[in-house]
């Protein structure tokens, strides 16, 4: 934490530079050589990897999962058991609090759900709403757990009566998803899980694998190798936007909970190793 009380300070430090989706921190460069067998930028890298998804298919999978992650996968998808047992591995107090958002996620999106008007016109026209049948949902997995990402993707696409929701999430290094995820899953109402991440998660739920299905949409935030991917697949498969690192800014008086800044600064924080967190206040305290 860098705390700044001098106005130019302040002005230099938060003139950052407009984020350059090329740009790879020196870990990950190094970490291309390794997986690449030769030093490839950041588009060549997620090119390949969405090119070999999409002609190798599952192969493709599970040979990154153990080139890129680190582990030998026995499947792709999680089964059913897997996932309702980890509801025993998860602390009461976290389901409660996913139950209850769960309740304000779909409150808040049932408000804008949207029904086939009936003709409006003289001459019979009106308008048709029809949900999309498949869509996939990246939940990130490699640095935290992001269960409330699994609410605020699942949820909204249940409540618009999608018929089906895949999720994929990278496995950690014994090859399971996060438990805390695959509460969420079960409490978001999501169909199928799969321990897939990166580039090749997108590149899989865009063009169909033998195990994972093609969809109709892609939702869910990640990092660079994820954002590029989505870049790449948009037209064969619609998503939901390119985004950066996370930045956000809280406004705080005297009057505010230190406690609950904090909280909101660690939760932005953690997306990402670029991300910007930052508080303005009046309170020296």
């Amino acid at each position: 934490m860098q705390i700044i009380s001098d106005f130019q300070q302040a002005r230099a430090a938060l003139q950052r530079t407009a984020f350059d989706l090329r740009e790879v921190p020196p870990e990950m460069e190094s970490r291309l050589k390794e997986v690449f067998d030769e030093q490839l930028s950041l588009e060549k890298a997620v090119e390949q990897i969405v090119y070999t998804v999409r002609t190798r298919r599952d192969a493709a999978l599970f040979n990154y999962a153990k080139e890129i992650d680190g582990v030998t996968l026995g499947s792709l998808e999680v089964d059913e058991d897997e996932i309702l047992a980890a509801r025993d591995r998860v602390p009461d107090e976290l389901i409660s609090a996913l139950e209850e958002a769960a309740d304000r996620v779909q409150s808040f999106h049932q408000a804008q759900l949207q029904h086939s008007l009936q003709p409006f016109t003289e001459g019979g026209l009106g308008q048709l709403v029809h949900p999309l049948q498949r869509v996939g949902i990246y939940i990130p997995g490699g640095t935290a757990s992001y269960p409330s990402t699994v609410l605020m993707t699942a949820i909204p696409a249940r409540v618009a009566g999608v018929e089906e929701i895949i999720v994929t999430s990278p496995p950690t290094s014994d090859g399971e998803v996060s438990p805390a995820t695959l509460a969420a899953c079960v409490i978001a109402g999501a169909d199928r899980v799969f321990r897939v991440g990166g580039a090749q998660a997108i590149a899989a739920m865009a063009y169909g694998t033998e195990s994972i299905p093609k969809v109709d949409k892609i939702c869910g935030p990640g990092n660079i190798f994820v954002t590029w991917a989505k870049r790449i697949v948009f037209g064969t498969v619609d998503i939901d936007g390119i985004t950066g690192p996370t930045e956000t800014v809280l406004l705080a008086d005297d009057s505010a909970s230190a406690a609950c800044c904090a909280a909101d600064l660690l939760a932005q924080a953690e997306h990402d190793a670029l991300s910007a967190a930052i508080l303005i206040t009046t309170s020296s305290r």
